[in-house]
């Protein structure tokens, strides 16, 4: 799979907290706000950190590696296709629902008192693995009309490939939701670590898997010329990825003192409560895989047609898919690490009716990530050529390929800002356990994103539609962010919108450097060479080294206070 969809960060440095250490420097229930100046949030956000830093950077290797073994046409394109499928479906029946929904249930019922919420805990484990396991043979017998639902266009040779691959690939849904009840009941304790780091298992695995084929096939392969050994070595190796990141957890669990105990015996209102806040959210998960599904038809469309033009690069999911990837990279680091932090102690602030201190710890929140995301998003734009060259130019693909998913990049590198602001500032309403709001304002920008990516494909050329659906989505969650930002200052009063715009319009400034960098390093390295692996590496390690140290330099002229204190964290431990 080259792209995890699921809005939670998955995610190795020497002496960083790995998938068997404990949690103990996570942020503690009882410590300091951020919003008091404690350093509780950039502690736990650091700690995340590593662990998505490791994951992304496995997974990198992983998409290197199936991008390499598939190609980014009709192979890679039914893999892709038929892998993301069960992320749909667990996402659109339980995944938002345990996104907006588990977490505060928990801290609610640990409120009440530690037995109570030990027993409301079992039975919540029990009812989701139930339906999980429900969901999941639900799902392999309609496997063919998942495949012409998502793969319309299609040809036979793919739709039947991607109904075999589907039938691997559809018990993962049983395994991502392990994953994210087990996850949530860690993050319900302030134990972060685990959950970052199990997906490195999952990296690792389906990398042997990888290369193993590459070996097997030694050569290109298409859904015509692939044999039913080496589509079951990849379909099984990918699905045993997820069945390891899910078992990574069960230690964590039992540290903790977790022990799974089938309970049914639910009390008046725990049903209604649950069902109160997932009605709506599954509304709105299932309008977000309603555009999904549009999107994945449009791509698998253009690719079709790339294919009947002769185009000679991949013009179709693959490239978008593998695109959105990169660009969820400074997110699932920077702002999914701080989200996780503070929406067990946002929940505790709204069960105690303190929305002040809710409002206080969003501001911290999207404060902190924003600072960073803004320059990440200017070095993605700048390096997106250099960052797919290095990648994805092996095996079945070529410079060609890796151009057009450096075009998908860089639009989707606008849109990082307000779609990283966005998924913050929904967990402001989540905390105080309203599902409704973020469902309405979905169900409209959705909307939009449909209307203009269907436009889009009516109008654009073949090489262009993918980018246009990445425009509509960037234009969606910039809505998304405006109107969302609006009801929540109604819903909670201030959020200290001073102290937000200055340090951002600080680090917008701070940023042209590294774009700068990034666009004279291009010139001088790779345009003037005609590009290709080695210079592309060159530039990209030393331009967004030298990048990265100018933002950081400005930043401290400009007394980015944020900025200043990640960089003193950095360095205590780098002196430890």
């Amino acid at each position: 799979m080259t792209q995890d969809p699921r809005p939670t960060a998955r995610s190795d440095a020497a002496g960083s907290p790995g998938p068997g250490d404990t949690e103990s420097e996570a942020l503690d229930p009882s410590g300091p706000d951020p919003a008091e100046g404690g350093g509780g949030l950039f502690r736990s956000s650091a700690i995340m950190a590593v662990g998505t830093v490791a994951s992304r950077l496995t997974g990198f290797v992983r998409t290197t590696v199936l991008i390499a073994a598939l190609g980014t046409q009709a192979l890679g394109d039914t893999f892709n296709t038929a892998n993301t499928i069960p992320n749909i479906i667990y996402e659109t029946l339980l995944g938002g629902i345990l996104t907006a929904a588990h977490v505060p249930l928990l801290v609610r019922a640990r409120q009440k008192s530690a037995k109570y919420g030990e027993e409301f805990e079992q039975r919540l484990f029990t009812l989701l693995l139930g339906a999980l396991a429900v969901l999941t043979a639900l799902a392999m017998a309609a496997s063919p009309l998942l495949i012409r639902l998502y793969a319309n266009g299609f040809s036979a040779s793919q739709r039947h490939l991607g109904i075999v691959f589907l039938l691997f690939f559809l018990p993962q849904i049983f395994f991502y939701g392990f994953s994210a009840v087990a996850g949530a009941s860690l993050n319900a304790r302030s134990r972060f670590a685990a959950p970052m780091w199990a997906p490195v298992l999952n990296n690792v695995v389906v990398s042997a898997v990888g290369i193993t084929f590459i070996v097997v096939t030694a050569g290109p392969v298409t859904p015509d010329s692939v044999s039913s050994g080496e589509v079951t070595l990849i379909a099984l190796g990918t699905t045993a990825g997820v069945i390891a990141q899910a078992l990574g957890l069960i230690p964590s669990l039992h540290r903790m003192g977790f022990r799974w105990r089938p309970r049914v015996d639910f009390q008046p209102g725990e049903l209604r409560s649950l069902g109160g806040m997932a009605g709506w959210t599954l509304a709105f998960v299932v309008a977000q895989q309603l555009g999904l599904l549009v999107y994945t038809n449009i791509a698998n469309s253009a690719g079709v047609r790339g294919l009947h033009e002769h185009v000679g690069y991949g013009v179709g999911l693959t490239p978008w898919a593998n695109a959105y990837q990169f660009f969820q990279l400074p997110f699932a680091i920077v702002a999914v690490s701080v989200i996780t932090a503070l929406f067990p102690r946002m929940s505790r602030h709204a069960a105690d009716g303190r929305l002040d201190r809710v409002s206080e710890d969003l501001s911290a929140g999207l404060r902190l990530s924003l600072i960073i995301i803004i320059p990440a998003a200017a070095l993605l734009f700048g390096f997106a050529g250099e960052i797919c060259v290095v990648f994805f130019a092996h095996g079945n693909t070529d410079v060609a390929d890796a151009a057009m998913i450096a075009r998908v990049l860089r639009v989707f590198a606008v849109g990082l800002i307000p779609f990283a602001a966005l998924q913050i500032l929904q967990r402001g309403f989540y905390a105080v356990a309203d599902t409704r709001t973020p469902a309405l304002v979905g169900f409209f920008t959705m909307a939009v994103s449909i209307a203009l990516a269907v436009a889009g494909y009516l109008r654009l050329s073949t090489q262009h539609v993918v980018l246009g659906v990445a425009g509509a989505q960037g234009v969606s969650w910039l809505l998304g962010c405006v109107v969302t930002l609006a009801l929540l200052r109604r819903r909670l009063g201030s959020l200290h919108g001073r102290d937000i715009v200055g340090p951002i319009l600080k680090a917008a400034v701070a940023s042209v450097a590294p774009l700068a960098v990034a666009i004279a390093a291009h010139e001088l390295l790779v345009h003037r060479t005609a590009g290709g692996l080695l210079p592309s590496l060159i530039t990209l390690l030393a331009g967004g080294l030298l990048g990265t140290a100018l933002f950081v330099a400005v930043a401290r002229v400009l007394r980015i206070e944020e900025i200043t204190t990640v960089g003193h964290m950095v360095t205590a431990k780098l002196r430890r």
